[in-house]
């Protein structure tokens, strides 16, 4: 049992999350996580209305008796999010953490705070960590530029950012973005972190709600198989390289584009309804990260996490120790 600030604080047996996704944040993955001993958050905004979350946060409790979050990711969208509302079933829902991300969670914090809720945030820069410990967030999620997903304009891999939020930090920071394995857990505890976050890991496990093509595919990709969009338009994304996020890259890249031009091949929806529903791996856009290079089958959650526990408690009990001269 690998015991860190992150299993202390936050009541579970290992030092691991499923971080918010959308999408894929519902009840039979997240209790699925639970049950195995991790942090899962439920993805507040995959639930198409408040009262929607409210049903799910029920049917989690359903499934699982262990402890496990919602993430609430604060993004400009062209129709309004009633946050106020989302915030106020997870408080009545009696959730006890919290995963924000996106924009700033000042608006929402002194209501969690109220509520006994802990708070963890999302950042891809120790600047934005810093702010966010200044507002009163319990930890910190640092995510590196191999993460799926948006990782920010700066381009510093986990091997710097990890270490530099460490230092910079005094609440627990957790390490997010090409995590897959024991060694990747490992590697995030030495440069500072208490906990490792993983997406894409438990993307390709029996229990995510996605087509069994997309499962076989980040088994089949190697850690080539990601592509950074939108950098033109100053949100850069990763996402996995394919027919659909290839044409985006190639139109991006013309003189004078704009988002318009590429926003009927990036939809959502589409990525939601043609890739992650029915299986069609090239007509849509979807996430990955380059971890998709160490995932090497499907399996359950618990066989997921028990094989990277008990890969990082072997590193550290044996291989480790190995390097150093007997006394």
């Amino acid at each position: 049992m690998i015991t860190t600030a992150f299993t202390e604080t936050f009541g579970v047996r290992h030092p691991l999350l499923c971080g918010g996704m959308t999408g894929l944040g519902r009840a039979e993955l997240i209790a699925a996580v639970a049950e195995a001993g991790a942090l899962g958050f439920l993805t507040a905004l995959t639930q198409p209305t408040p009262e929607a979350l409210t049903l799910e946060i029920k049917r989690t409790r359903e499934l699982t008796d262990q402890p496990f979050g919602v993430n609430l990711t604060i993004l400009p969208t062209i129709r309004p999010v009633p946050y106020d509302e989302y915030r106020a079933a997870i408080i009545e829902s009696g959730i006890t953490v919290v995963e924000t991300a996106g924009g700033n969670p000042d608006a929402h914090l002194p209501d969690f705070k109220a509520a006994g809720i802990k708070v963890i945030h999302k950042a891809v820069a120790v600047r934005h960590a810093v702010k966010a410990q200044a507002l009163g967030v319990d930890a910190v999620s640092i995510d590196g530029f191999e993460c799926a997903g948006h990782p920010g304009e700066d381009d510093i891999g986990g091997l710097v950012l990890i270490a530099a939020a460490s230092r910079a930090l005094d609440v627990p920071v957790i390490a997010s973005g090409g995590i897959a394995t024991g060694a990747g857990l490992v590697a995030a505890l030495a440069l500072g972190a208490c906990a490792a976050n993983m997406g894409t890991r438990f993307m390709a496990t029996t229990e995510a709600p996605v087509h069994d093509n997309v499962k076989r595919q980040i088994v089949a990709n190697s850690e080539r198989d990601s592509i950074i969009v939108f950098r033109e338009f100053h949100n850069s994304a990763r996402v996995a390289r394919n027919s659909v996020s290839e044409e985006i890259s190639e139109i991006s890249r013309r003189p004078g584009s704009s988002f318009e031009d590429v926003a009927h091949l990036a939809s959502g929806v589409r990525g939601r309804e043609r890739v992650l529903g029915a299986g069609d791996m090239e007509d849509g856009l979807w996430w990955a990260s380059q971890a998709q290079g160490l995932i090497t089958e499907v399996d359950s959650c618990r066989n997921v996490v028990d094989r990277i526990v008990a890969d990082a408690e072997e590193i550290i009990r044996h291989r480790l120790p190995g390097f150093l001269p007997a006394a």
